[in-house]
């Protein structure tokens, strides 16, 4: 509202008036923090009183209630009956409402249709009370002619607040401060504030974001006392020049009775206290301050985020402070350069993600500890960025990103994506929210101008943003306007666009979620006349993140300027079963409909804040230091804009078939924009003549620690492989043993084993070793994996369906079982897959008396047109013991050909700890470019499968649940207890993908079995794995300096071509 007049009495008809969106509110002010001299004890107080802690609450139906008449919200009122519930905290996670998430559509969709700006009539509110006394310092501020307000930090969605009976105000955007002036309703001894929250109001119509619809007192409440005489307002410019190497700072304060004061005296301070500055003025309503240029300041940048401190003092007439201020400020200059984003005078390339404030425990209730986590998250996988999506974020957040050093675009709480977007993104122009309806806004103004009135100061926030997926329309003139009134020098972001483009002055920068990598170049090609930045793309929900490497690529070119992967964390929520056990949920789990369930588990981050998977390939490709290792010499690129290397250290080993036998520490400093190369003299001469392969490997790490990161701890490696002498496996000496050929089995004994094969089961059917069986059933063809969420979709079920069955219904037709000669026994199956065109497939092995197994699958090729196959290989079932995998390939975390930006080297882990818990379960535990795998138990026992002489590398897993059960399940707890481990060998299986997760399909490689059969790459096979017994065998990890190599594109097509014809398996116990 724009009317000034103090409004008395609360009226229920604001709810569905899209004009009304605050009554009696405090104007909007910035964040900094204030402190005053005590007149009673002399010491300095912040003045605040924290109202958080246990309040009294009852939920109830708006149709039930009377606002202008309600008894819960007098003074007098006994509210012994209602439940207890801490505040912070959401009703939802009180056990007070039913969760609900949905993405695009509103959550009454179809139970009630409203138009807007009305609401459901089902429409549940929450009368929240709570008994105070007042603090002495606020107290005694108030006395001695100050105010007192009452501030609710965050909640949703409408609240109307009383304070000892008497109406206080009205409030909507529940993510900036709602605040009331309540100095005349304060009274000595007990107080009462009661609060009236609501789960809809219009509001709700601008509040449709991709979220839990949580609702409550969500952030904190406090009071907050002004002195008489205060700095209300704070509006600080902390420019840097680049070329003149000079700062400037400028101040606008707004000063609450400055009549009331003699001066006002201003001092920047360093992060040692020391003054840097320093000037004193008249006190005035509206107080300039302004430096001129200042020397040796050091500039703010992600980079190096130098804070300083710039404290105002309020000085009356005796000369004495009455008030102090503090804001930390940063020295920097972000613009739009030739069409070009720049900070301190440089392109920047954001490498971003965007994040919800969300807990798995307390919904978007976060803690400081939750935000101190994920900023260190992101600076340990070198995230330089965040958007506060989609909605202005905690204020402790925007503190610890201008401390710990992230660049942040802010948003507006703004989507009405449901508005105007029916399923399949059909536009229905006339019921768009707000579009250029007039009466919306005011409401969409005063959400954009609270954000920036609240966060101007930080030196983090970059970039305003209007909101999200909000279409277009007059509105968003209005608000990009009043942005740049305000802040004619940050520039406005806003994706909308991109629907209308007769909007397309409403954005500084050309913006666009989900576009694929062709798409962008294409933009960039094509003479753009603004920077461009993907403010959503990689959608990491489930196991994702697929071809990122393609987006990155695109910072060749100036005008792209990075991306923010979409999203941070999952949103899924702990809920109690009936068991007793306690798991994670997602939409529709708690009887909520509509919902648009899993699609809430995005994250780089699992919902209990572990990394998934996906975050190793995150890291690596987000990196500013790219390292290109040479059999002589060791290339730095250094992408960081002030940075140099030499402050890293450069951690130089060479691995010898995997296993460290040589470390040299160097540093190498490399200029921030400049590449160099050096020369390495590895040795790999001295290593060479015992080994198959040496990797050479350079490791950038800290040389000190941060707050962040220990000392030593790794940001960025390369590698590359070196083939070494010793390239062939001696042949072993034919061990004694018996080889029988019997009318229904035959079988091969010798050095304490047995191999059987079956003429009837189609294959190996035993595998002893000192009395362990390796074989519950024989391992199987497999030509399917688990769907991931990017799979289901994309309709990859759909159109490979033919593939879920065709290896594990496949049929054997004919066997031939050979002794060779007195040490080698061989059966040959010809199998018939399970598909129309019932193509033969061979399995094949080739058994020892001295316990070695090769073993052989081929896939010829079809004719026709037939879908990509997923995967081709095995998947055999192992006694439940075999917990433990130790392997020479692509980790440690899973690896898929299209996320593979990994270490190359010797890794330990086990059958539990690879399964990631993605919300939905799903493909998951595989390695990439493995040259061997050992599969033991906790004593040691097992076997080792590799590939065999001349092969390519394979890819492995060992889950305590078969592809099937992964298929099966939606939810983790629904797997059945482990009876069994499931390895699975694969010549090769798709990416997982990453473009979105409803519509783009994995790019290529893929397997492609269709077409002509003297197409290589229609012909994948599994040629030859070599099985081996392991007795006692070591469960040492890989050291931290074990890495590996990553190739181009062109390398990792040309390898599935290769594995898909061929790969090598030798299986010993």
């Amino acid at each position: 509202m724009t009317d000034v007049t103090h409004v008395d009495r609360a009226s229920q008809a604001w709810l569905t008036d899209p004009t009304v969106f605050e009554v009696n509110r405090t104007p909007a002010h910035s964040s900094h923090k204030w402190y005053a001299r005590d007149p009673q004890s002399g010491q300095w107080s912040d003045l605040k009183q924290s109202l958080d802690g246990e309040w009294r609450v009852e939920v109830v139906q708006a149709a039930d209630i009377n606002l202008e008449e309600e008894p819960a919200t007098a003074e007098s009122f006994d509210d012994s009956s209602f439940e207890r519930i801490q505040v912070p905290g959401h009703l939802q996670t009180a056990g007070l409402m039913n969760h609900k998430y949905v993405n695009v559509q509103y959550p009454w969709d179809g139970h009630e249709n409203p138009l807007e700006p009305n609401i459901p009539e089902n429409n549940h509110v929450a009368l929240y009370r709570r008994k105070f006394t007042v603090s002495a310092p606020v107290a005694n501020a108030k006395q001695a002619g100050g105010s007192v307000s009452i501030v609710f930090h965050g909640m949703a969605t409408a609240i109307y607040v009383w304070v000892n009976g008497a109406f206080v105000g009205y409030g909507e955007d529940g993510f900036t401060p709602n605040e009331f002036d309540i100095t005349e309703l304060l009274h000595d001894g007990e107080n009462v504030v009661a609060v009236a929250c609501y789960e809809y109001s219009s509001a709700s119509w601008l509040e449709d974001q991709d979220f839990w619809r949580l609702h409550g007192l969500f952030r904190s409440v406090e009071l907050a006392a002004r002195p008489h005489v205060h700095i209300e307002n704070t509006q600080i410019e902390a420019d840097w020049d680049p070329e003149a190497g000079t700062a400037s700072l400028d101040a606008a304060l707004t000063v609450l009775n400055a009549a009331d004061a003699a001066t006002v005296r201003a001092t920047l301070k360093d992060a040692d206290g020391n003054t840097v500055w320093q000037t004193t003025g008249d006190a005035e309503a509206q107080t300039a301050i302004s430096s001129g240029p200042l020397q040796g300041i050091a500039p703010w940048s992600a980079e190096s985020p130098t804070l300083y401190e710039l404290d105002v003092d309020v000085i009356d007439q005796a000369g004495d402070v009455i008030e102090c201020t503090s804001q930390k400020v940063g020295f920097r200059r972000f613009r739009i350069e030739d069409g070009i984003l720049t900070i301190n005078g440089k392109r920047i390339v954001f490498k971003g993600a965007d994040r919800h404030e969300f807990d798995a425990e307390r919904g978007r209730a976060i803690t400081e500890q939750d935000m101190i986590d994920d900023v260190v998250f992101c600076k340990r996988h070198n995230i330089n960025s965040i958007r506060t999506s989609h909605y202005p974020n905690q204020e402790r957040w925007y503190e610890l990103c201008d401390e710990y050093g992230i660049y942040l675009i802010d948003e507006a709480n703004l989507e009405a994506h449901g508005s105007w977007s029916l399923p399949g993104d059909v536009l229905t122009e006339d019921t768009i929210v707000p579009g250029s309806k007039r009466e919306w806004e005011g409401a969409c103004v005063d959400r954009v101008n609270s954000m920036m009135r609240r966060d101007y100061n930080h030196p983090s926030v970059l970039i305003w943003s209007l909101g999200n997926e909000s279409y277009v329309g007059d509105v968003f003139r209005a608000m990009y306007k009043h942005v740049h009134d305000i802040d004619p020098n940050r520039p406005v972001h806003y994706e909308g666009v991109t629907h209308n483009r007769d909007y397309d002055d409403v954005t500084d920068i050309e913006t666009r979620m989900y576009s694929h990598a062709d798409e962008i170049e294409k933009y960039l090609k094509d003479d753009p006349k603004k920077p461009y930045l993907s403010c959503e793309y990689m959608h990491a929900m489930g196991n994702s993140v697929g071809n990122m490497d393609e987006y990155t690529a695109l910072e060749r070119y100036p005008k792209y300027q990075g991306g923010f992967i979409w999203d941070f964390i999952d949103q899924a929520i702990y809920a109690t079963q009936p068991d007793g056990t306690r798991s994670l949920r997602y939409g529709g789990d708690f009887g909520d409909r509509p919902s648009d369930y899993e699609f809430s588990g995005d994250g780089l981050l699992f919902a209990d804040r572990k990394p998934s998977p996906k975050a190793q390939e995150v890291k690596q490709l987000y990196s500013n230091v790219h390292i290109d290792v040479t059999k002589d010499s060791v290339s730095v690129k250094n992408d960081n804009l002030f940075t140099a290397t030499g402050d890293y250290v450069f951690v130089l080993s060479v691995l010898a078939d995997g296993k460290p036998v040589w470390q040299s520490t160097r540093r190498f400093d490399v200029p921030a924009g400049e590449t160099r190369t050096f020369d390495v003299a590895w040795p790999v001469a001295a290593y060479r003549a015992d080994a198959r392969e040496l990797v050479l490997q350079v490791s950038q790490r800290l040389a000190k620690a941060t707050d962040w990161a220990e000392s030593g701890y790794e940001l960025a490696f390369g590698q590359t492989v070196v083939p070494a002498d010793a390239t062939a496996t001696p042949d072993t000496k034919p061990a004694d043993g018996t080889i029988t050929v019997g009318r229904w089995n035959a079988g091969v004994r010798g050095a304490g084993r047995e191999v059987l094969l079956s003429r009837t089961q189609g294959g190996m059917v035993s595998y002893t070793f000192a009395g362990n069986e390796f074989v519950l059933r024989r391992p199987a063809i497999t030509t399917f994996r688990p769907l991931t969420d990017n799979d289901r979709g994309a309709g990859h079920g759909f159109e490979r369906v033919q593939w879920l069955g065709a290896g594990r219904y496949a049929r054997c037709v004919d066997n031939v079982l050979e002794q060779i000669d007195d040490s080698t026994l061989k059966g040959t199956y010809t199998y018939e897959l399970a598909t129309a065109q019932r193509t033969k497939v061979t399995v094949s092995y080739t058994a020892h008396t001295d316990g070695r197994v090769n073993l052989h699958v081929e896939y010829p090729g079809e004719q026709g047109d037939l879908p990509t196959i997923p995967a081709f290989g095995i998947e055999w079932t192992l006694p439940v013991q075999y917990t433990n995998l130790r392997f020479f390939g692509t980790g440690p975390a899973e690896t898929y050909l299209d996320r593979k930006h990994a270490k190359l080297g010797v890794w330990s882990t086990n059958a539990f700890a690879d399964h990631a818990p993605y919300l939905m379960p799903q493909e998951t535990g595989n390695h990439e470019d493995v040259r061997w795998a050992e599969i033991t138990d906790d004593h040691g026992h097992g076997m080792r499968v590799s590939r065999a002489d001349g092969a390519a590398p394979f890819a492995v897993s060992l889950l305590p649940y078969s592809s099937f059960m992964l298929e099966e399940a939606q939810h983790q707890d629904e797997l059945p207890k482990p009876k069994h481990m499931f390895l699975r060998v694969l010549a090769a299986q798709m990416g997982v993908g990453g473009d979105d997760s409803w519509m783009s399909p994995v790019h290529p490689p893929v397997p492609y079995p269709g077409g002509p059969a003297d197409q290589p790459r229609c012909r994948p096979r599994a040629d030859l794995i070599r099985i081996d017994p392991i007795v006692h065998r070591a469960n040492d990890v890989a050291p931290d300096f074990l890495a590996g190599s990553r190739g181009p594109r062109s390398f990792a097509r040309s390898l599935l071509v290769q594995r898909m014809r061929r790969i090598s398996m030798q299986i010993q116990t």
